[in-house]
């Protein structure tokens, strides 16, 4: 059974209290009912009416103060109000309306048109509850997604003597598409992977999950295969000929993925489209370029794979783009120069890194993933 509106009347004349809890008990609706301000907010924060009539004109605190007030309060602010005022007084109505009332009812009151303002009044306040409860309901969904995603990014990171792994990421949204992984195949080799599948939100979740499942589950089961160049192109080739044959409208994702072994420091690996990770050795910096495109716009795409050395005292820096794409109040980006520089200068202290790029959005939105992997050979 719907539930039936309460209206509260709030008016210092006690005639036209009951005139209005005549006419609206007549019409089925449930009143309550207010002679002063005060006790016109007290009982909408106990009760939650459905819908407040208003009169303009009482002593102590007026009603412009008191709509002054429910419409600064978020309990309350989304309650319709409906003002009551003399005809005459259209100053008071322009100002009512204004302050942010639904409509207003003049003196003396017209039955015909007090029920058709009451009736267009409460149906919109019925198509904003449902609209509330509809993203109540969506945000419940976006969370439980979130729970689920970050499910898929590794709870810790492995742990290998001589080697110091860290991770930092922070969705735009509930959730994103980026993605990190690390972990170990089965000879104690490491698998670190960072990938930014395009676009933002919901979609760009299930193809973040698609792309490092296949991605896991093909490393995973190569034990036939000894060298890891093979190793990473089946996996990368494998991964991208699903997507785009079996996707029509896939989401292409830009990946670095590379095998470590930790006992000899060499990285074998393959730059899909990414942006170049940053390798610092002995105060000297290099980029790390592109051995391929991007994974899942077109089938049968060829990869390359090539290695690099890791030494002692080395660190490694794999980025996706959204730490260059921060924004400041002057809509300048941080850029590739600015990261670099903090890279440099904190080259050790990933919470730093982190804290300059905070520093530089300062209260600005933030509207792209931002995923930071360090690999440091201590």
């Amino acid at each position: 059974m719907d539930k039936v509106p309460t209206i509260l009347i709030v008016d210092d004349e006690p005639f036209n209290v009951d005139f209005l809890e005549q006419e609206l008990e007549d019409l089925g609706y449930l009143t309550i009912s207010a002679s002063n301000g005060l006790d016109a907010l007290q009982m909408t924060e106990e009760q939650s009416p459905d819908l407040i009539l208003l009169d303009i004109m009482m002593p102590g605190i007026d009603g412009f103060e008191v709509l002054t007030r429910l419409k600064a309060d978020n309990g309350s602010r989304h309650i319709p109000v409906i003002i009551i005022s003399a005809m005459s007084d259209m100053g008071s109505i322009v100002r009512g309306i204004q302050m942010g009332a639904e409509d207003y009812l003049p003196k003396p009151f017209d039955e015909v048109l007090l029920r058709a303002r009451i009736s267009s009044a409460l149906e919109k306040k019925q198509l904003r509850d449902l609209e509330q409860a509809y993203l109540r309901s969506l945000e419940k969904e976006l969370e439980i997604g979130h729970q689920i995603q970050s499910g898929f990014l590794p709870a810790e990171l492995p742990l290998k003597a001589g080697w110091d792994l860290n991770a930092y990421f922070q969705p735009a949204r509930e959730v994103a598409g980026d993605f990190y992984d690390v972990f170990e195949l089965p000879d104690g080799k490491l698998v670190i992977t960072l990938g930014d599948v395009a676009d933002k939100g919901v979609g760009a979740a299930l193809f973040m999950a698609l792309y490092r499942s296949l991605l896991r589950s093909s490393l995973s089961n190569m034990m036939q295969l000894d060298d890891p160049k093979n190793k990473l192109i089946r996996a990368v080739v494998h991964t991208n000929d699903y997507v785009s044959k079996t996707h029509d409208l896939a989401l292409f994702v830009t990946l670095f993925i590379g095998i470590l072994d930790p006992e000899t420091g060499l990285l074998t690996y393959i730059n899909a489209g990414h942006n170049p990770p940053l390798l610092l050795q002995n105060g000297t910096h290099t980029l790390i370029g592109r051995t391929g495109p991007a994974l899942g716009i077109f089938e049968g795409q060829e990869f390359g794979a090539d290695q690099l050395q890791i030494r002692a005292g080395d660190r490694l820096f794999v980025y996706s783009d959204g730490l260059e794409d921060v924004k400041n109040s002057d809509g300048e980006f941080y850029g590739s120069q600015r990261l670099l520089a903090s890279f440099l200068q904190n080259d050790t202290n990933m919470e730093k890194i982190i804290r300059q790029v905070e520093q530089f959005m300062g209260d600005e939105p933030q509207f792209d993933d931002l995923t930071l992997l360090v690999v440091d050979r201590g």
